[in-house]
């Protein structure tokens, strides 16, 4: 090896050689002593001089690295808040609609039990407009027409009794004549004493509504609370027999006729109809499913 010279650098690796001999020793005697390392008070006072320092950096990042936590909460709370504000939305509009899914859950069933009561085969069907007061009659518009298997003089009926019967129809919808129409004359007998009669309209809407009804035989009395249903005509048709149409509230004697006239209250409220069927024959081909005379829908 050629001899150094003075004034000539040492090598770099000499002093590489060198640092790494001093590391060496000074870990040698670090694990060897223990908590009595002669490095220890340098270890200590380096502690102390830099311990502060450490903590004062960490509680100046510290909140700098919560801020990607502090957009992911803001971000989960919008969603979760989103997700609560549709919930209590769908939660009121159950409770403003519950009453009417109630009501006409109970209709439906009364409209099945009507069904197997009269032995007729109902089409159902939603009441969707009122006739117009100055056309002078009482008429709805129903959702069901010859699509549905419903045709001119037809009995409509609801869960409550008799409705009235079809004036004329579209393929899609229906003109409904009401009972209560001034008029409309329906057949009627009282169901005690199966005394024949003729029931008229007034033309009243609502709990208010009432018909008339003059008997055939001018001498016969009815009772108050007799039941009156349609006798029924001829093929079935307006008006099907058995239906319920209303009571008997109150009886007026014509001494200069000699007759007797019944106010009756009708059992439908005409102000609040709803889902109504039409009586059609058995099997008849509808759009929609029918309610078979014994309950069954087909």
């Amino acid at each position: 090896m050629r001899p150094h010279r003075p004034g000539e650098p040492r090598p770099r690796h000499s002093v590489l050689v060198a640092l790494l001999l001093a590391c060496a020793t000074l870990i040698t005697l670090d694990y060897h002593g223990g908590t009595g390392s002669p490095l220890e008070p340098a270890r200590q006072a380096m502690g102390e001089v830099f311990g502060p320092v450490e903590s004062a950096a960490d509680a100046a990042v510290r909140p700098l690295g919560a801020v990607p936590d502090w957009f992911r909460s803001r971000s989960d709370l919008r969603r979760e808040i989103a997700t609560l504000s549709a919930e209590n939305s769908d939660l009121r509009q159950q409770v403003a609609t519950s009453g009417v899914d109630r009501n006409r859950l109970a209709e439906y069933d009364g409209l099945t039990a009507a069904a197997s009561t009269l032995g007729q085969a109902l089409v159902p069907a939603h009441v969707v407009g009122v006739g117009a007061t100055q056309s002078f009659s009482r008429t709805v518009t129903i959702d069901a027409g010859s699509r549905s298997g419903v045709h001119p003089d037809q009995t409509v009926v609801s869960a409550d009794g008799l409705v009235g019967r079809v004036l004329r129809v579209t393929r899609t919808t229906a003109t409904v004549l009401l009972v209560i129409d001034a008029e409309s004359v329906v057949g009627g007998r009282i169901g005690e004493s199966m005394q024949l009669g003729f029931l008229h309209g007034r033309g009243d809407l609502g709990r208010s509504g009432r018909l008339d009804l003059e008997l055939v035989d001018d001498s016969a009395v009815p009772d108050k609370g007799d039941v009156v249903v349609t006798w029924g005509s001829q093929g079935g048709g307006p008006y099907v027999s058995g239906v319920p149409v209303g009571r008997v509230t109150q009886v007026f004697s014509s001494l200069r006729q000699t007759s007797q006239r019944a106010v009756i209250e009708p059992f439908v409220d005409f102000g609040a109809l709803d889902l109504v069927g039409v009586v059609v024959p058995s099997g008849t081909k509808s759009d929609r499913a029918v309610v078979e005379a014994d309950g069954r829908l087909r």
